[in-house]
Order: structure tokens, then sequence, then C-alpha cells
């Protein structure tokens, strides 16, 4: 196995290029580039850890063996993370119930829903974490992985809609449509000290618009 600093100077399409012309070392090297985004996708989509890691092994066996029919017309991430997240939907569509391990790192779950500042002890704040996976799990397939994409990872609305092969609009509304039916299942949870519900609270302006930038 070839040492992944080999290809520092290789960019995504060139490693893909390698695979298949038969390098038998570029596509571990994009699974060591990508392993952890597309895992991070998985596991917030799906809200189980076993779910997501067969997820992304899905994905990435499926990148394997297409990789001749990748033509450059869109980015090897984007392309890595459309076969990601319909893996995790075919997983989502199909399971009766995935919850089981809360997941740990939900901070831009919490500046979607605009969470109040707590001194919640660890336990308290675990707990906030299983509740918040657990309304976004009450969502359909579709609108969850919208959010996790655009609200959770950052990409904007039109990275998202190359991502699950949609058009721009349809991810505004499933986005808008996840967010209405979230906020009324979270707000008690953003409550600090003795402050009360305050069930009139709506989205960022920066997740009105489809979330944050990533390029």
């Amino acid at each position: 196995m070839a040492d992944g600093t080999a290809y520092g100077d290789v960019s995504d399409q060139g490693l893909l290029a390698r695979h298949v012309a038969g390098d038998p070392d570029a596509f571990g090297e994009l699974v060591r580039r990508h392993r952890d985004r597309l895992w991070a996708v998985a596991l917030r989509t799906l809200g189980d850890r076993e779910e997501a890691a067969d997820a992304v092994q899905d994905a990435f066996v499926s990148a394997y063996r297409a990789a001749h029919t990748f033509r450059g017309q869109a980015a090897v991430t984007t392309w890595l993370h459309r076969i990601t997240v319909n893996a995790c939907l075919d997983r989502a569509r199909k399971a009766d119930s995935r919850k089981t391990a809360p997941v740990d790192d939900t901070e831009r779950f919490e500046q979607l829903l605009e969470p109040h500042e707590s001194a919640a002890a660890p336990a308290e704040r675990n707990d906030l974490h299983r509740e918040l996976i657990g309304a976004l799990e009450t969502l359909p397939a579709d609108q969850r992985a919208a959010l996790v994409l655009v609200d959770m990872q950052g990409y904007p609305v039109a990275e998202a809609a190359r991502i699950l092969e949609v058009p721009v609009g349809t991810v505004k509304s499933r986005c808008s449509r996840g967010r209405a039916r979230l906020l009324p299942l979270v707000a008690h949870l953003r409550l600090g000290g003795n402050r009360t519900p305050d069930t009139s609270v709506t989205p960022t302006a920066e997740a009105k618009k489809g979330g944050g930038g990533r390029a």
C-alpha cells in the first residue's frame, strides 16, 4: 500500500483516473481523503452508527465499481457524497427503527435551532443531543438528507442539489418543510435556566437562505 503522501499533488479526479487505469492504491487515497466527511453525512442522516458504517462501506464499494462511469461533470467529492446520500436514503427507507447510540456532534444542528447558551451538565447535554437527533429522525428521509447537507454539513443549496440530483427549488422546499416540522418538536429544548419556551422561534436568516457556504 502506497503512502498517502505519494499522492499529495494528485487531484481527486486524477486519483479516480489512476484507479480506473489500474493503480491499486489510488482509490484508497480517495477513501482516506473523504471518509470522515462522508461518515459525518451518513451518521447524521441515519442516526445509527452501525447503519452509517454500512452505508459508507456500501457507498465506497459502489464508487469503486462505478469509477469508470465518472465523466467529470461534477467534482469527485460531489459524486462521492451523492453515492453516500443515496446509500443512506436506501437504508432509511427500508428501516423501521434505526436509533441506537446518540450522535456526539450536533453543534451545527443546534445552531440551526438557535439554542440559548446553557451551563447544562454533560449528562443533560447528552440528553439534549439524543432528543435533537430523535427529532431529526422523525422527518421523511428526503427532508432529513437535505437538512443534513445544508444545515449540518454547511453545503450551499446549489451544491446540495447537485449531490441529491434534484432542482435547487426542491432542496429549498425540503429544508423549509423539514425546519417547520422540527421547530415545534425542539422548542422546549431551547430553555436556559428558568426561561419559558419560545414557540414563536423561526430559523436564522442564514438557515432560511439555505445554510452556510462550503465551497
